[in-house]
């Protein structure tokens, strides 16, 4: 089988992928610069630039019109000789006795106060439709207590806000960040989640009491949290917001080499920022799915393309797979499963 045949899948998956299409904005004259789509990723620290590269590469290839990363000075003039399409913003900082020699090394509140490095950022998200939290984040407390801030002002606007790797220690710690804010998605892999229900539950995971029923787990971690979006990542992905669970059960590649999940949180970004634009009924859809349909969807859409980016990628390079392998196949993953067309 040639990597562009894809493998048949399920008439659930086909139903459901034809409600994702629906969100797709069409390439329309009218639509100016922006409108489709401005996500940011906030991450990238002094030991991890590839991550939220990966992140953003994968929403402007997906079709977003603007992909920002939020990062530290010694990430920023890193990311920016990866590519030139990305807009890169050092704002982030880490503490002092972290931070690498290239940056200021200043003693200063706006290099050291949480709420001072955060107003920068802060002022940015009217600007933004979707953020992207967690990749490269790392594990850094100033790093964290200043992502506290921004999470908090994005809740107050109501702003889709995709959460993984490192971010999801917050949850973690202070599972009110998030409690019952329904924009929020959370893409842990099997060990992050099993630290998401320990935290939140105050319990051991045991994957195998989810045998014979395997949403059981990310559908009460889910309601636990007030109703938050949770993907669990594994054989095949589980989406839930705690009443309802979708299964993404695309075949994807064997191998598992770091920064694939960067490639999901990207996608999904993209397809939250065209779900705001379904919403604002940008271009004549005659739809009428609500809000809340439309995050699950636009979760299953980010996974969909994430699955088939990965299964093109391996059936190309097999077990020498990059997370780079991925960013490459994202726009033949949405011909694949989506089409192109105009109206």
């Amino acid at each position: 089988m040639s990597p562009e045949a894809r493998p048949e899948m399920s008439s659930a998956t086909k139903e459901i992928l034809a409600k994702v299409r629906q969100i797709v904005p069409p390439m329309l004259e009218k639509f100016h610069k922006g409108q489709l789509g401005r996500v940011a990723v906030i991450g990238g620290s002094e030991d991890y630039t590839g991550a939220p590269y990966f992140s953003a590469m994968a929403s402007a290839r997906l079709g977003c019109d603007m992909s920002h990363v939020i990062c530290t000075p010694g990430a920023a003039a890193v990311i920016k000789t990866y590519s030139p399409n990305l807009m890169v913003h050092p704002l982030m900082r880490q503490s002092p006795s972290e931070a690498s020699s290239s940056s200021s090394g200043s003693n200063h509140p706006s290099d050291t106060d949480p709420k001072e490095i955060s107003k920068k950022i802060i002022e940015m998200l009217p600007r933004l439709h979707v953020l992207v939290v967690g990749p490269g984040l790392g594990r850094d407390p100033l790093m964290h207590d200043t992502l506290a801030e921004v999470l908090a002002a994005a809740r107050e606007r109501r702003m889709p806000v995709v959460m993984d790797a490192d971010s999801l220690g917050l949850v973690v710690k202070t599972p009110e960040l998030v409690m019952g804010w329904r924009e929020v998605v959370l893409t842990p892999n099997v060990v992050e989640f099993g630290r998401l229900w320990k935290g939140v539950k105050s319990e051991d995971y045991d994957p195998a009491q989810a045998e014979g029923d395997p949403a059981r787990h990310v559908t009460a971690l889910s309601k636990a949290l007030g109703g938050v979006t949770i993907i669990q990542k594994g054989g095949a992905d589980l989406i839930s917001n705690g009443e309802e669970t979708l299964v993404v059960d695309l075949e994807g590649g064997l191998k598992r080499s770091g920064g694939q999940g960067d490639t999901l949180t990207g996608s999904i970004a993209t397809f939250l920022a065209w779900r705001g634009a379904y919403l604002e009924k940008l271009w004549d859809h005659g739809g009428d799915m609500k809000e809340d349909e439309l995050l699950r969807l636009a979760a299953f859409g980010g996974a969909a393309i994430t699955r088939e980016c990965s299964r093109l990628a391996f059936a190309k390079h097999g077990r020498s797979l990059q997370a780079s392998d991925l960013t490459e196949q994202v726009h033949v993953a949405f011909m694949n499963l989506f089409g192109e067309t105009s109206k």
